[in-house]
């Protein structure tokens, strides 16, 4: 706990067998209160190392539901287990939990309501190892995403993120979809509905076990962020309305 707050960390898992371990050693305990595993119907030994680990919380969907239908999963039990703060950690070990303090504290003290690992402040993203293209795509997409939402941040695309309560109970998660676009478009609720963000500064590790999308589904995704972006604009203007932000 920070400031009485509990706090939970959630791990959305899809063939994590490899890092899961790497990832559970460094997340913080003197501070977290729970961790959640969930697996996407892994075709690795994902559930029996989250259990040789000891994770209490181990859920394990019986078709794969995707990543966005993973998280939701994920958000739903932390609720349920009473959190005042949910962490969601890709197990895949590309983002350090030793950032899981300072990203809970903001919230816990009412600084922020969501706080953001951002690869881009420190220019930690090239120097993990981000394929160039993505980091160029990334940028791009960010520029143009900044002016649609009328925000500002440094990125709207890593998968390090701590949530309050009140954000997760707010937001109209089962619309979302359960793919790759769900972060972007909970990001675009929480700005919709003028939650506040903050952003620290998170190295990240490119390698061979690390999960990462293909050139094709990045393409995809792209394109569904400013789709996402283009909804937000437009409903802003109240030229058309989305039961996303309900």
């Amino acid at each position: 706990m920070i400031n009485g707050k509990k706090i939970v960390v959630v791990l959305p898992a899809y063939n994590a067998a490899k890092t899961l371990e790497m990832t559970y050693r460094e997340i913080p305990f003197d501070l977290v209160d729970e961790v959640v595993l969930v697996d996407d119907c892994s075709h690795d030994e994902t559930i029996r190392v989250g259990r040789e680990l000891g994770i209490r919380h181990i859920i394990r969907h019986d078709v794969n539901l995707g990543y966005g239908g993973n998280q939701k999963t994920c958000y739903r039990k932390a609720l349920e287990l009473g959190a005042d703060i949910v962490v969601m950690l890709h197990p895949d070990y590309q983002y350090t939990p030793k950032l899981i303090p300072s990203m809970c504290y903001l919230i816990a003290h009412d600084l922020y309501d969501c706080v953001l690992g951002s690869r881009i402040l420190s220019k930690g993203a090239l120097a993990g190892g981000m394929p160039w293209y993505k980091y160029v795509a990334n940028r791009i997409l960010t520029f143009i995403q900044n002016v649609l939402v009328n925000h500002k941040l440094s990125e709207y695309h890593t998968g390090y993120r701590a949530f309050s309560r009140q954000v997760l109970t707010s937001v109209n998660l089962d619309y979302n979809s359960n793919n790759f676009v769900f972060d972007n478009q909970m990001l675009s609720q929480i700005i919709y509905k003028g939650f506040r963000i903050g952003e620290v500064s998170c190295p990240t590790k490119y390698f061979d076990d690390a999960s990462s999308i293909n050139l094709k589904n990045s393409a995809i995704y792209g394109l569904g962020v400013l789709a996402v972006s283009f909804k937000h604009f437009f409903c802003k203007l109240g030229i058309i309305q989305s039961r996303m932000y309900e």
